[in-house]
């Protein structure tokens, strides 16, 4: 299984309204390398939910539910998605200000590139932001 952290404006796209989903594909994704890394999900592999924006924290985990597709909002037809199915809230937060004050976080793709809506997530990091949310 591989770890991931996806992003979405909570303005755009909330935790809240995710949970009340249950699932959704998670379209609009232009950048090249989040494409990249959309095509190496697998059904099964788990994801941080990130509030960017306003918030910046990771607020709950989803599952990869069905792998890449063609992305029906891209007109060019070239975008990929994947359907991804809403696990649980984290028990508390973790905001990006305290991923930055530890040390351990400074090769995470959150840190290093800030901007990149869907980027990877090492086993290390998945077990360190796991514990720093209570989550079980």
């Amino acid at each position: 299984m591989a770890y991931w952290l996806i992003k979405s404006e909570p303005s755009a796209y909330s935790w809240d309204q995710f949970v009340k989903d249950k699932r959704t594909s998670w379209t609009g994704v232009r950048n090249a390398q989040a494409a990249i890394n959309l095509k190496a999900m697998k059904v099964g592999d788990r994801c941080f939910f990130y509030h960017s924006g306003e918030g910046k924290e990771i607020v709950g985990i989803a599952e990869i539910a069905r792998t890449a597709y063609p992305d029906p909002t891209d007109k060019d037809g070239k975008a990929v998605t994947v359907d991804v199915k809403a696990v649980g809230p984290v028990a508390k937060p973790v905001t990006l200000a305290a991923i930055k004050a530890d040390p351990a976080f400074k090769e995470l793709k959150l840190v290093r590139q800030s901007r990149l809506s869907v980027s990877p997530v090492s086993d290390q990091h998945w077990k360190l932001l796991l514990k720093m949310s209570d989550a079980k």
